[in-house]
């Protein structure tokens, strides 16, 4: 017996709003998250940090430990197995007496409770021998060297015409320098694994935003073969960035669960954070514009400074996206960055285009005031419809289309009016614009695709749900590829027994694992029809990878775009500014799901509104620890904090950069969100706050700057006859 085929009418689930499938699991509390697995005979890691900031350690002593009841273990340089080398220093836990920041991991305690745990590693004993440091991020001291970058498509710096000529001749200049500071992720889900060996294979649960990578990492870390390795991560409580690369509580369950041969879990406190699970590196960045009288650029200078730890190698990039943002015949982009006796930057939301375009669109707003420009017109005039580092043409590029649509929407015709009308002698009143871009990245991934006799369809690949609703994504772009109702589709991710998939992150999900799945279902509704469109009753399964068609040069540049309108209000007794509204407008090519996309664009906002105003991570100048370790100290927005958020996008179907026509949304709602609030700071005030985030106090600063101008070397320069 034979059983039904695939209908012929194709559904239509991509475009709709559907609710996350998920949802309900998340809310009733039924979703298990790692820190929710529990294996019998399950033991718990407590570890002990560094409490020096360089240095080695030259003894440690356990027996304090040993003795109390409960403890299984103290596992340390002296009594580790050994690791293979993987690239990532930090993963190398107790392979090495060298201590290169404080808060590295330099011995654990395993034990019945977390309580005995906690408690033992406070009585362990160790003795260090101490070196020198360096913790300030000088950019014009020793040590600045340049990134490696990743040629030819993405160098380290980039020149294009004669940059020094053009500024030095250009009729208008712009000159400023702005920074940002450290930003911890501080995702809801604390970082954490659970991990059991059984006959020499290793089994772990663990806060992944890559199961399939972190399972390579894992094979290479304890030298057994890849099918040996199995990572789960049924459900993610975000990362932003900080889960996708392997974190070193991940290799320290693993190695606890050898030692003691019994399942382990170590999850981080949220202190242990902002040591382990890596920030955003602190920038300080120089920008110099010149253009003519109208606004139009002639050059265009971006250089960045940034810090790394001695033992990571991240690099953030951000003038990387002033390459392809605006036209202009001379351009050029410096990196350098500096090794510290700091932990390990990392990957966060929008890595390189957040802090960069901050810079760059806080600069452009500059330029627009010293030419009289309407800060909208400005980037109007200055678009392109070619990448002005590669030379190719853009996909699709509505950035104009963002802006103009915007400006209707927020009212900004009348933000002179509205200014002059809402501002009393309690408060000012003022709007800021700025542009944003991503990169559209597709990285190769492999799904496969499955129907039963009676016309359901399973589809399975080692992607993660970070709470971006790629499960539900997913099951649109399946049901459309298989042409099944979206109630006879289900997707199975987070698993590394499933066939491999990228990352989540660089808002590559779900053009990457999305193209997977069309080409699985494509392949699966090819086999049906070499069957005569007959499924047999055991199912047929089709798989496919996406990799050869990665393989090709691309013919355009693949980005998506935005714009954000921000309006504020500055209490002119207290300086205590505050965002009243925001707006974004974005091409981000197809929607699949309006529901998931205008979270994730709302939820970009939220945190750049945050970024503007509240989120500063401080490292102590003589210990190099962070004195914002938690959520007491490193302030996030709040309910209070965040006003009416309105996300919109315009009609954009881009088909270069995925089969859906869809581009990633995961990031671009943060990148320009920052420099427009402080744009509106100044329109309001007039006084131009350079430094994140924009605080009270360093609005005072700006008022009580000498005769109300801006630091020497900084702020718009006149040409010859301006």
């Amino acid at each position: 017996m034979t059983g039904a085929g695939i209908p012929a009418t194709p559904a239509r689930a991509v475009g709709a709003c559907v609710p996350r499938r998920e949802g309900r699991e998340k809310v009733t509390g039924r979703a298990r998250y790692t820190g929710d697995v529990a294996p019998p005979r399950l033991a718990y890691v407590a570890v002990v940090p560094a409490e020096i900031t360089y240095g080695r350690v030259t003894a440690v002593h356990p027996a304090a430990a040993l003795a109390r009841s409960g403890v299984l273990a103290v596992i340390h340089g002296g009594d580790c197995p050994r690791l293979h080398r993987t690239g990532d220093a930090d993963l190398a836990v107790f392979q090495s007496p060298s201590v290169t920041y404080r808060g590295q991991f330099v011995a654990a305690v395993v034990a019945e409770s977390p309580q005995i745990a906690r408690e033992a590693a406070r009585t362990v004993r160790v003795d260090y021998a101490v070196g020198p440091h360096r913790l300030d991020l000088d950019t014009a001291g020793a040590g600045l060297h340049r990134p490696p970058g990743h040629e030819p498509h993405f160098p380290t710096d980039c020149s294009h015409g004669d940059v020094e000529g053009a500024l030095a001749h250009a009729p208008v200049r712009v000159e400023a320098t702005y920074t940002t500071p450290p930003y911890h992720h501080h995702a809801l889900e604390p970082h954490g694994t659970v991990a059991y060996w059984h006959d020499g294979a290793l089994t772990v649960h663990d806060t992944t935003q890559g199961p399939s990578g972190t399972r390579d990492v894992l094979a290479h870390l304890f030298g057994v073969r890849r099918d040996r390795v199995r990572v789960l991560a049924r459900h993610v409580g975000g990362g932003f960035g900080s889960k996708a690369a392997p974190k070193a509580q991940l290799a320290l369950a693993a190695v606890a669960a050898l030692v003691v041969g019994r399942p382990v879990k170590t999850v981080l406190t949220r202190e242990q954070l902002s040591v382990i699970a890596g920030y955003r590196t602190p920038t300080v960045q120089r920008i110099r514009l010149g253009a003519e009288a109208d606004g139009r650029l002639l050059a265009v200078s971006h250089v960045s400074y940034e810090q790394t730890s001695l033992t990571g190698d991240h690099t953030e990039y951000a003038a990387a996206p002033t390459r392809t943002m605006y036209a202009a015949p001379n351009r050029e982009t410096r990196h350098w960055r500096v090794r510290l006796h700091v932990p390990s930057p990392t990957w966060m939301r929008a890595p390189g285009e957040c802090p960069g375009m901050f810079a760059l669109e806080s600069a452009m707003d500059e330029l627009a005031v010293a030419c009289g420009v309407d800060p909208v017109e400005l980037r109007l005039r200055n678009d392109t419809a070619t990448d002005p580092h590669s030379g190719l043409r853009f996909s699709s590029r509505n950035l104009a289309a963002c802006l103009r649509l915007g400006a209707e929407r927020f009212g900004w015709a009348e933000r002179e009016r509205l200014r002059a009308e809402r501002s009393d002698g309690r408060r000012l009143v003022g709007m800021g614009v700025a542009a944003s871009t991503i990169p559209q990245y597709r990285f190769a991934s492999r799904a496969s695709a499955r129907i039963d006799a009676s016309g359901r369809c399973t589809v399975r690949l080692a992607a993660v749900d970070i709470g971006t609703g790629a499960r539900t994504a997913l099951a649109q772009v399946a049901a459309d590829a298989l042409g099944v109702g979206l109630d006879r589709v289900t997707v199975e991710v987070g698993d590394s027994a499933y066939p491999s998939a990228s990352w989540a992150g660089r808002s590559s999900g779900t053009t990457s694992w999305g193209t997977a799945v069309v080409r699985a279902c494509e392949a699966l509704r090819a086999e049906i029809g070499r069957r005569g469109g007959i499924v047999p009753d055991e199912g047929l399964e089709a798989a496919a990878d996406t990799l050869e068609e990665l393989a090709p040069p691309r013919a355009h540049s693949q980005h998506a775009f935005g714009a954000q309108f921000a309006q504020v209000e500055v209490d002119t007794a207290t300086r205590e500014i505050r965002v009243s509204r925001v707006l974004g407008v974005f091409a981000v090519g197809r929607v699949i799901n309006p529901v998931t996309v205008r979270a994730q664009l709302v939820g970009g906002m939220t945190m750049g509104v945050s970024m503007a105003l509240c989120e500063e991570g401080v490292i102590d100048p003589v210990y190099g620890h962070f004195h914002t370790r938690d959520l007491a100290a490193y302030h996030v927005a709040t309910f209070a904090d965040v006003p009416r958020i309105e996300a919109v996008w315009i009609d954009e179907e881009d088909f270069h950069t995925s089969p859906m026509g869809a581009k990633g949304v995961g990031e671009i709602g943060i990148v320009g969100t920052a420099a427009a609030v402080a744009n509106a700071v100044h329109h309001a005030t007039g006084r131009r706050l350079r430094d994140l985030p924009l605080s009270v106090r360093r609005l005072l600063d700006a008022e009580t700057a000498t005769d109300g101008r801006p630091a020497a070397g900084d702020g718009p320069v006149a040409g010859d006859g301006t």
